[in-house]
């Protein structure tokens, strides 16, 4: 073999190896599932546990997406999200995010909202939770999306809304 093509056939190889890492095409047929409980904490004492602030469905934007979003106060005044039910597509470097938006149906506005990093998504199925600061402004931040950072992509959006006094709700947290 020349000088020439073994420079093309390691540059090739190179080459092919950026983009798998790049692109991660085996998440797109490996399903993570995550099965969290409820904050213990939050469940001990139902009297003073966890109060439902606000809770929405997710629908899909680049990828089908299912399950519930919802935010509770548990006692001491932390805030969790949790995503019940939840399922979606796997991919690279997907986090979850609180925008300062009613919804998202594309990703330009997910861009301009603000968005509040809460995490990377822990799997792409399943139950699961994340803290959400003191400090954010639940009046602003009205949605919940599921974004890949790798190539800057709306998965999905849940819009959050205040469910109404005495209305029985699917997302009340699971009992102790």
């Amino acid at each position: 073999m020349t000088l020439r093509k073994s420079l093309i056939a390691a540059a090739s190889l190179v080459a092919l190896a950026g983009a798998w890492l790049l692109f991660r095409p085996e998440l797109l047929f490996v399903n993570k599932e995550v099965h969290e409980e409820f904050p213990p904490a939050a469940t001990a004492d139902r009297a003073s546990g966890p109060r439902l602030l606000t809770a929405g469905a997710f629908h899909g934007v680049a990828h089908t997406t299912t399950g519930t979003a919802s935010l509770y106060e548990t006692r001491g005044g932390k805030r969790v999200l949790r995503l019940t039910d939840f399922e979606t597509s796997n991919g690279p470097a997907v986090r979850v995010l609180l925008i300062a938006a009613g919804d998202a149906a594309d990703a330009d506005t997910v861009k301009r909202a603000a968005p509040i990093d809460l995490g990377e998504l822990k799997g792409n199925r399943g139950d699961q939770n994340y803290d959400v600061p003191a400090d954010v402004d639940l009046a602003r931040y009205r949605a919940v999306t599921i974004w890949c950072a790798r190539f800057d992509v709306n998965f999905a959006t849940a819009p959050l809304t205040t469910p109404e006094a005495g209305a029985v709700d699917a997302a009340q947290p699971p009992q102790a």
